[in-house]
C-alpha cells in the first residue's frame, strides 16, 4: 500500500498494546488493540510474556497498515521498569518478563538500604530503594537461573520491540527508559559504573542510549513492513508528559491509568534530589546540528489507581465494567465516612512503603457499594494530592494547573475532586491518547514530519477546564478535611506486610 502522511504509535502498556495512528494534518483516529496474559505466580509477583507481547505488536500494527498503508515512521513507547532478559544471539527468552508491579525484590531493596547505599542510590540516579525499579529485577534474574554470557541482554520492554522490529540489528533504548532502571547517571547521561557493582548487574548486558527523538533504525522483520524508520522512544509516563506539549519548566500532568504518574517538567538542569520524589529524565532529542538537548522531570509515582476500579470489577463484582464507576460514586453526596488506601502493591511517592497493604477502613452497617466506588474515586484524588504536595515542596515551584490524560480522566466528578484537593485548574484535552501521542510527535519530530515544538504545541487542544472553588468555600474546606482523614487511613495502611528475609 501506498505510505501516507502518519506516524504509527505502538504503545505497550501493562495491560495491552495500541497501535496508532497520529495523523500529521489531525485526521480521524485508526488504532487496534490487544490485552495480553497477567501472570501472578506468587503473592505479589507479576510476569509478562515478551512473545505474546511481540505477537500483540505485530497483530495490531498491521491490522493499522492494512486499513491506511505503511506509515513514514514509528514511534514506541511502554510500561516502564518491566525487565526482559534473552539471548542476543538465538533471541531465546530466559522465562518471563518482570513487570513493574512485582514485589519480590523488597527485601534485596532493604538489604541494600541496610547496606548504606541509599543515598548513593538517589544521588546517581534520582531513584529510591525500592522493588519498582529494574536495576533489582535484573540482579533477581542473575541471581536465578538467567546465564550470564556475552550474548546475555537486560532491557526493558522498548528495547525488546525494538530488537524484534530490526530483526536483531539494534539493541537500544533512550534516557527516559534507562533513568528508570536504577543503573543510569543521571548527570553523566551514561550507565553508571558504581551502579553496576552495586547491584551485580553487568553493564555489557543493558542496551545503547540514544535520544529519545532521533533514528533507531529501520523495520527489518519479515513479520511487519520493512524499511520504516523507527525514530522515537519513551518510557510511557515522559511521552504522555510529552503528548501533553508540557514543553515548558513548571508544566504537570497526570495520567489515571492502572497507576497514576505525575510528571512536572523542571528544565534542562539536573535538580537536587528530594525525599518523596523521583528525579528522571523527561527525554533527550537529536537536533540536526548534531546536538543532543535533555529535559529533566520529577515524578510522583502511585502504584494504584484504575487497577482499584479493576478490582471493584473482577475481585468484588461490585461493578459489571469500569464505565460504571463514575455514576455509582456519583449517587452519593460523600463517602460515608468509608476511605480506601490501595496499598495492592506497596505505597508509592511520597511514603515508597512496600510493605504498605491495602485498606478498606470506616465501614458501618449502612455502607453500600456506591460508598466503596466513591471511596476508590477519592483515592486517585488524595493520592494525587500527596504525591503533588511533595513535588511542590521539592522543587519550590507551585504547579500552575495539571493536564490529565487516562481512563480514569473521562469522570468529571474526579477532576472535580482533583481540582479542590489541589486547588489548582485541571485541564483534559480531546485527544486523551497522549502516551500514544507523545511516541508519535518523538518520532514525526525526528523525521521532519513536525518542523518544531512549536507546531507540536498548537495541536493540543481542551476538552475540559475545571476550576477549584474559591480558598474560604465549603468546598475547599471539605475537601481539607477529607484529605486529613485520608492520611490517618494511610498511616494504618503503611508498614503492614511481614518483611520477607531474602
Amino acid at each position: 500500500m501506498p505510505q501516507t502522511s502518519y506516524i504509527m504509535a505502538i504503545d505497550a502498556g501493562t495491560t495491552g498494546v495500541r497501535c496508532r495512528a497520529v495523523f500529521i494534518d489531525g485526521q480521524e483516529v485508526v488504532a487496534s488493540y490487544r490485552e495480553f496474559t497477567q501472570y501472578f505466580p506468587e503473592p505479589g509477583w507479576v510476569e509478562h510474556d515478551a512473545e505474546e507481547i511481540w505477537r500483540a505488536v505485530v497483530e495490531t500494527f498491521n491490522e493499522v497498515v492494512d486499513k491506511i498503508g505503511n506509515p513514514i515512521a514509528i514511534g514506541i513507547t511502554n510500561q516502564r521498569e518491566t525487565v526482559v532478559a534473552w539471548n542476543r544471539s538465538t533471541g531465546e527468552l530466559y522465562g518471563h518478563a518482570i513487570v513493574w508491579q512485582d514485589r519480590r525484590t523488597a527485601p534485596m531493596c532493604e538489604r541494600l538500604s541496610a547496606e548504606g547505599h541509599l543515598e548513593t542510590v538517589r544521588s546517581i540516579t534520582g531513584l529510591v530503594l525500592d522493588p519498582y525499579f529494574s536495576g533489582t529485577k535484573m540482579a533477581w534474574m542473575l541471581e536465578h537461573g538467567v546465564p550470564d554470557s556475552p550474548d546475555l541482554a537486560l532491557a526493558t520492554i522498548d528495547s525488546w520491540i525494538l530488537w524484534k522490529l530490526t530483526s536483531g540489528q539494534v539493541f537500544a533504548t533512550d534516557p527516559s527508559n534507562a533513568s528508570r532502571t536504577m543503573l543510569f547517571d543521571l548527570r553523566s547521561l551514561a550507565w553508571s559504573p558504581t551502579m553496576s557493582e552495586i547491584l551485580g548487574v553487568p553493564l555489557r548486558c543493558l542496551p545503547e542510549v540514544r535520544p529519545s527523538s532521533g533514528r533507531f533504525g529501520l523495520t527489518a522483520s519479515s513479520e511487519v513492513p520493512i524499511g520504516i524508520p523507527i525514530s522515537g522512544i519513551a518510557g510511557d509516563q515522559q511521552s504522555a508528559l510529552f503528548g501533553q506539549t508540557c514543553f515548558m519548566p513548571g508544566m504537570a500532568k497526570n495520567t489515571y491509568g492502572t497507576g497514576s504518574f505525575i510528571l512536572m517538567n523542571v528544565g534542562s538542569e539536573c535538580p537536587t534530589p528530594s525525599d518523596g520524589m523521583l528525579t528522571t529524565i523527561a527525554w533527550s532529542i537529536a537536533h540536526s546540528d548534531g546536538t543532543v538537548s535533555t529535559t529533566y522531570a520529577l515524578e510522583g509515582a502511585i502504584f494504584v489507581t484504575g487497577a482499584a476500579v479493576q478490582w471493584l470489577r473482577d475481585g468484588l463484582g461490585i461493578i459489571s465494567s469500569s464505565s460504571d464507576i463514575g455514576p455509582l460514586a456519583e449517587s452519593v453526596p460523600d463517602n460515608g465516612g468509608v476511605y480506601l488506601v490501595p496499598a495492592f502493591a506497596g505505597l508509592g511517592s511520597p511514603w515508597w512503603d512496600p510493605y504498605a497493604r491495602g485498606t478498606l477502613i470506616g465501614i458501618t452497617r449502612g455502607t453500600t457499594r456506591a460508598h466503596i466506588a466513591r471511596a476508590v474515586v477519592e483515592a486517585m484524588a488524595l493520592q494525587t494530592r500527596d504525591a503533588v504536595d511533595a513535588m511542590q515542596q521539592a522543587s519550590g515551584t507551585r504547579i500552575a494547573e495539571l493536564r490529565v490524560d487516562g481512563g480514569a480522566s473521562v469522570m468529571d466528578l474526579l477532576l472535580s475532586l482533583q481540582a479542590d484537593q489541589l486547588g489548582i485548574t485541571v485541564r483534559r484535552p480531546v485527544d486523551q491518547e497522549t502516551t500514544a501521542v507523545g511516541a508519535a510527535f518523538l518520532a514525526g519530530l525526528a523525521e521532519g514530519a513536525w518542523p518544531s515544538l512549536e507546531a507540536l504545541n498548537a495541536r493540543w487542544v481542551s476538552d475540559l477546564v475545571v476550576t477549584p472553588h474559591e480558598p474560604e468555600s465549603l468546598e475547599r474546606i471539605l475537601a481539607d478535611a477529607l484529605h486529613s482523614t485520608w492520611l490517618n487511613a494511610v498511616a494504618r495502611s503503611r508498614d503492614w506486610a511481614e518483611h520477607d528475609s531474602e
